[in-house]
């Protein structure tokens, strides 16, 4: 069977090479992914699945079904793109390779539905929008979307094949400081700084940073600072990604961070109010047993160099998804020598055209192999 999982995919790549390279050359950003869904969900359709779209609350969102039994296997599709490309730095583009993700998950459902009745299995592609932003599938785990679902497979471009990845929680905090203007030179004393307060925090975190572990990481930046250099600033903010190993570590960083807030509220009278302006991820749990079997077929197709990732790095709301239902996500290397990392411009190069060939048959068969062999109880 597995030999002709292999066939069926290399019979039917220039159409799922066709979902990339169209997804590739129209760019969306996260929770505007309005034709990369049309494009997808019109693809799953002719194709014997059955279209709910929109999908829960997120109007890019989508579920695409095929058959009617048990178990349920999902395989996860990512559209958005990022800011920030091209020469001038204004173009959106798919610098994360979502475009080949969405591709290989709908590759591999639709190459294995070609082996399967309606009644033996029910094969599902969830669509989740704004994984670079507001993490589209935390709403979806918060909405019950995996409930039904036995098993989840997912993959990633990178620079390095890694099975299981150390995927860190994250919070999105942001904090508002509110004073008083005044003239900066006439009149200093009638005001209170906001922006004093913002400073004060970042050299609290400064402090704080020394006792951090290595598996913990806080990154900010100001987002306003006033208006202009002879009025004291009335109003201040800051944004933060605190990240760690786990959600309860984050929890912890993030009380403690509040607590900054406070103290520099406190020493500048300014008062303080913060929000979490992004989803809360969680670190991503993967199934040994799913692994393996994405191990197994991954050495069958040629691959055979996995690195274990020594730090924790980076965060994805595929943790979510992992914490509630079993769950395989395998990062695979795109084969550039010297490597390019996600995000980059270079990795643009990657993503698409004949330099993800191969990459989009490896995932396609492993990922279709690997949940033949969950059906199969291997």
């Amino acid at each position: 069977m597995k030999n002709e999982i292999q066939a069926r995919a290399r019979e039917w790549l220039p159409r799922f090479e066709e979902i990339s390279e169209y997804l590739f050359s129209h760019p969306e950003l996260g929770g505007q992914e309005e034709k990369a869904c049309q494009y997808l969900t019109s693809f799953l359709e002719k194709n014997g699945f059955r279209i709910e779209y929109p999908y829960g609350s997120q109007s890019t969102a989508f579920r695409a079904e095929f058959g009617h039994g048990n178990p349920v296997v999902a395989f996860l599709a990512e559209y958005d793109a990022l800011p920030g490309y091209g020469e001038a730095h204004d173009q959106i583009a798919h610098a994360c390779g979502h475009n080949w993700i969405a591709a290989s998950s709908v590759g591999a459902a639709i190459v294995l539905s070609s082996f399967l009745s309606q009644e033996d299995v029910k094969i599902v592609v969830i669509g989740t929008p704004a994984e670079e932003s507001i993490g589209g599938k935390c709403v979806l785990v918060q909405e019950g979307a995996f409930r039904d679902v036995d098993a989840v497979f997912q993959m990633h471009l990178a620079a390095r094949t890694v099975l299981m990845p150390k995927i860190q929680a994250m919070d999105s905090i942001e904090f508002e400081f509110f004073g008083k203007a005044s003239h900066a030179a006439l009149a200093p004393e009638e005001g209170i700084n906001a922006l004093d307060a913002v400073i004060s925090l970042f050299n609290g975190l400064n402090q704080m940073r020394a006792q951090l572990s290595k598996e913990d990481s806080i990154m900010g930046i100001i987002t306003n600072g006033g208006s202009a250099c002879n009025i004291i600033p009335e109003y201040a903010s800051c944004q933060f990604y605190v990240r760690s190993c786990s959600r309860k570590r984050v929890d912890a960083l993030v009380k403690r961070m509040i607590s900054l807030a406070d103290g520099a509220s406190l020493m500048t009278g300014a008062k303080m109010s913060y929000r979490f302006f992004e989803q809360s991820f969680d670190s991503l749990v993967a199934d040994r047993t799913l692994s393996q079997y994405m191990k197994e077929n991954l050495e069958l197709l040629g691959v055979h160099e996995f690195q274990e990732m020594e730090e924790w790095g980076g965060s994805s709301d595929i943790g979510n998804v992992s914490q509630v239902v079993p769950c395989a996500y395998v990062e695979l290397d795109t084969g550039a020598v010297p490597s390019v990392f996600a995000h980059e411009e270079a990795f643009l190069d990657l993503v698409h055209g004949p330099k993800a060939q191969k990459s989009l048959y490896i995932a396609i068969c492993a990922m279709a192999m690997s949940a033949w062999d969950f059906l199969n109880k291997k």
